[in-house]
């Protein structure tokens, strides 16, 4: 796929892939040999009939190819551009064994970007109104799928967003120049389209409770998907300094605040010029591309395990090497340093080496003794995981979480402890992918509905 040039796009936030031509999708839709038994679709977390949309688009039709993929997946544009589908759909492709995989994500991304490009976009026949209210708690990749899939079978669903913008992590967490937010915004136009209703700025647990949802308001289910939003410290020395941010701070001023469209947007943000960012997954190479669009001069992925251990996708890191993002391996920080009005200056690293696997399958790393080091820096980004904020859950009674804060709920149907409460996404499994939570979403919604057939069945409680 055309992509800007890297030493262009470095200092932009416009969007990396340029996307297919027409020509350019359907000689890559053709390359789909249509097996009898299609593992690509097994791959999918939301089972999208993959060698039906590849047809329509080698056939030249490609509203229709989009309006397959919507059958099974409303946000197919954001699903397109960020969903890791190296490791799920083309990693099952039979092409894939000699050659190159179908370029199944490209694809999907392209008959999206069509069909809204050329006002194409129709609203499907939906089942008549059948009287049943469900609430659904946050408007993320998982709650934005319950949402579609509920109020196609006739449901009066109301979404409750704490923001003041829907999308969840799609809006504050992932960047511009990744997922632009006007798809994003076009992908939640097309939900109220369905009659998906939105409410902006409500903070359940806070403003009011799932139990009032379910009592008070009468909902006759509630869905919580409110994800992983609370932001994880390492406990370093010195994390108090000011030019020291969370990645969810970070990205959330920089996306969802709209610093990256400085002066338009005046929020506070700390341009560093020689930027460090803890961690080595997806959000670490975002918080870091970030900051060289904000004007680093430098930016180093600190990293405690080797190149070999990276959580980050390849795309992700490949982009990250070209727009001359350095990475520091096998190096771990134990101490920031500020000057006399309290900015962080430098920060106090060891060098790491790895010794037999943790519990996560990857080498553990160790400490080298008399390693340490010093590294330069006026802002500092941990994007060293999240946790789940306790604001919803503290305040739900009956709700059974498990030692880290999340909810406990069944894998295959998102029934928790509670009755008449679902919940999926991050808040379930901790931070995870856009389209895992929306896997989850659309099996919750497939419980929800065969539960209010027979609303008066025993309630099965989860372990």
């Amino acid at each position: 796929m055309p992509e800007q040039n890297p030493k262009v796009r470095a200092r932009n936030f416009l969007e990396v892939p340029l996307g297919y031509t027409p020509e350019m999708a359907k000689t890559e839709a053709s390359r789909c040999l249509n097996c009898k038994k299609p593992a690509c679709v097994e791959g999918c977390p939301v089972n999208v009939n993959i060698p039906a949309f590849l047809t329509l688009i080698k056939n030249g039709d490609f509203a229709a190819a989009a309006r397959k993929i919507k059958e099974t997946n409303a946000l197919p544009a954001v699903c397109g551009r960020v969903c890791p589908q190296e490791t799920q759909c083309e990693s099952k492709c039979i092409l894939g064994k000699k050659f190159e995989s179908v370029a199944i994500g490209r694809c999907e991304r392209f008959a999206a970007d069509y069909e809204r490009e050329n006002n194409l976009t129709e609203i499907p026949t939906k089942q008549p109104k059948n009287g049943k209210r469900i609430a659904v708690v946050g408007a993320g990749p998982s709650g934005l799928t319950v949402a579609g899939d509920l109020v196609m079978l006739g449901y009066d669903v109301t979404i409750f967003e704490a923001f003041h913008k829907a999308g969840g992590v799609l809006m504050y967490g992932i960047p511009e120049f990744r997922l632009p937010k006007s798809i994003v915004e076009n992908e939640i136009n097309y939900l109220i389209k369905l009659g998906v209703n939105i409410e902006l700025n409500q903070v359940i647990g806070k403003t009011i409770t799932v139990d009032e949802l379910l009592n008070e308001d009468n909902f006759d289910v509630v869905y919580i998907g409110v994800g992983a939003g609370l932001p994880m410290f390492l406990g370093v020395e010195g994390e108090d300094l000011s030019g020291v941010y969370s990645a969810n701070e970070y990205l959330t001023r920089s996306n969802l605040m709209k610093a990256y469209n400085f002066p338009n947007y005046d929020t506070p943000i700390v341009r560093g010029k020689n930027v460090c960012v803890i961690g080595g997954g997806n959000v670490a190479m975002d918080a870091a591309r970030s900051a060289m669009r904000l004007g680093a001069d430098s930016v180093k992925i600190v990293y405690r395990r080797s190149r070999a251990e990276l959580p980050a996708r390849g795309e992700e890191i490949h982009h990250a090497e070209e727009e001359g993002i350095e990475f520091l391996f096998l190096t771990n920080p134990i101490k920031y340093i500020g000057n006399d009005k309290g900015r962080i200056k430098s920060m106090i690293c060891d060098k790491m080496e790895l010794g037999e696997p943790d519990a996560s399958g990857r080498r553990r790393p160790i400490k080298i003794p008399n390693s340490e080091f010093e590294i330069e820096t006026d802002c500092v980004i941990i994007a060293a995981g999240a946790l789940a904020n306790p604001l919803l859950t503290k305040n739900t009674t009956g709700l059974n979480l498990n030692k880290w804060g999340y909810i406990i709920a069944d894998e295959s149907t998102g029934r928790t402890t509670k009755p008449k409460v679902w919940a999926g996404g991050d808040i379930v499994t901790g931070a995870a992918t856009v389209i895992l939570a929306m896997g989850a979403g659309r099996a919750a919604a497939k419980n929800i509905h065969d539960f209010m057939q027979n609303p008066t069945q025993i309630w099965v409680n989860i372990q």
